[in-house]
């Protein structure tokens, strides 16, 4: 098995000029390298205590998050941007770095009491898991830690997840 940050493409000047934009794709295309991810993602919150359910932010987080509630035995909750869900919704209005967003999910997917892991593909400021979190618990619900295949640690996101584990198999520093 190969580390699993030797399946990361990196792309310069994307979506603008001076980022450097880390992507996941190959590391799904390969059986291995997404198996080897979901493994490492499970090895990596399995102290966490109970989960109840799994909620991945659109669309990346549906990736990983799906196959890890699958391996955890808990159900999957998608996390959408607006209206791209059929039944009533509840959201949050969060800040990017290049504009503002919504973030939403089914009213009746997130029950008080659920233990609730997030996942997304990679952390980078950290704002759309923030609002992914504030979703959550705005539910009653406790989220127990968030999740990362990718953590761009000098972007300082895990900041923003104060109080939670964060978890990230591959760290990239500098740019």
């Amino acid at each position: 098995m190969k580390p699993l940050a030797e399946y990361i493409r990196s792309i310069p000047d994307f979506p603008v000029p001076g980022v450097l934009f880390r992507d996941v794709v190959p590391l799904i295309e390969d059986p291995e390298g997404l198996r080897q991810s979901i493994v490492e993602l499970k090895a990596g919150v399995s102290n966490w205590g109970s989960i109840t359910k799994v909620a991945g932010a659109e669309a990346r987080g549906f990736i990983f998050g799906a196959p890890l509630a699958l391996e955890l035995g808990v159900g999957f909750v998608p996390l959408r941007k607006p209206g791209k869900l059929p039944f009533e919704t509840v959201s949050v209005d969060y800040e990017l770095e290049y504009g503002k967003n919504t973030i939403e999910m089914h009213k009746d997917s997130i029950q008080p009491g659920d233990r609730v892991l997030l996942i997304d593909d990679l952390l980078a400021t950290g704002g759309t898991i923030s609002a992914c979190r504030e979703l959550v618990e705005s539910q009653g619900a406790t989220v127990v830690g968030a999740a990362f295949v990718i953590e761009l640690v000098d972007l300082k996101g895990r900041e923003k997840l104060q109080g939670i584990p964060v978890f990230a198999p591959v760290q990239f520093e500098g740019e």
